[in-house]
């Protein structure tokens, strides 16, 4: 059953629990090997969490395993559920969503881009897919906050995808590490209790806004801060707002940056707090 079912059927007698792929903690936990914890990272972001692929070592072999639970949910979960007829073009479609993942969703942009593949989507379409993909759990998304004005925005959510290892099928996730340790923290939060929003802060976006009993963070991901230019960015954000609430930047620096209050911390670290 999906989770829309639930409430269909079986109103006021069930409870659910969310359950994710592994996250890197539990993967560092469990591996057995001498690796150190930035190879077992490098492979995290390659290969994801999916308890399975712990029982395979050649690469060959854990993208074999990838690819058939890929299949089960676009074939068995949406295609045979929902009859889709064209799945040529759903799958199409969300490949095109495993690569804009971490960005900001745009119905007009996805279909200027089937345009000029010579192929039509149009928005019903569009977003009857996108919903048939967040039913499965494959996709999710965070809708954006407006900071200042503590409103939701209803424009410009942007696209997570539940394990970062289906991507690893279409794309290189090493070359875009940015969208990937954005997907990897962004389901870290939602594995502690979060609900998580994107900010926008006087057309300034931050990350991720991190909402749990009444508390909340505040947090920037990126790769390096190598640049002052790249060190601005993204601590300029945060210095926008004005509450008291933790404030953090994310990165792969071995390097403490934090200044002005802002809190910067290794994202292996963060990951196995």
């Amino acid at each position: 059953m999906l989770a829309s079912e639930f409430q269909t059927y079986l109103t006021g007698r069930y409870i659910s629990f969310h359950i994710y792929p592994f996250s890197f903690k539990e993967i560092a936990q469990s591996d057995n090997s001498n690796k150190t914890n930035d190879q077992i990272f490098l492979e995290y972001i390659k290969y994801g969490g999916l308890p399975q692929l712990m029982t395979f070592e050649d690469d060959t072999t854990k993208k074999a395993l990838l690819k058939d639970l890929y299949n089960s949910i676009v074939i068995k979960d949406i295609v045979g559920r929902h009859k889709v007829r064209d799945i040529a073009l759903l799958e199409r479609y969300l490949i095109y969503l495993l690569n804009i993942i971490s960005n900001s969703f745009s119905a007009s942009n996805i279909i200027k881009y089937f345009k000029s593949e010579g192929r039509t989507i149009g928005k019903e379409t569009l977003y009857k897919y996108i919903k048939y993909a967040k039913d499965v759990f494959f996709i999710y998304s965070a809708e954006r906050y407006d900071i200042k004005g503590k409103s939701i925005l209803q424009t410009n959510q942007k696209l997570f995808v539940n394990d970062q290892g289906f991507r690893s099928l279409f794309f290189n996730n090493e070359k875009d590490i940015e969208k990937i340790l954005e997907n990897i923290v962004y389901f870290e939060l939602l594995r502690r209790g979060y609900d998580v929003y994107v900010g926008s802060v006087d057309n300034k976006e931050v990350d991720f806004i991190a909402v749990k009993e009444g508390d909340k963070i505040y947090i920037q991901v990126a790769y390096v801060l190598a640049e002052e230019r790249t060190i601005k960015r993204e601590f300029g954000s945060l210095l926008e707002i004005e509450d008291q609430y933790p404030k953090y930047v994310i990165s792969t620096d071995k390097f403490d940056f934090s200044k002005d209050g802002i809190i910067h911390k290794n994202i292996i670290d963060f990951l196995l707090e």
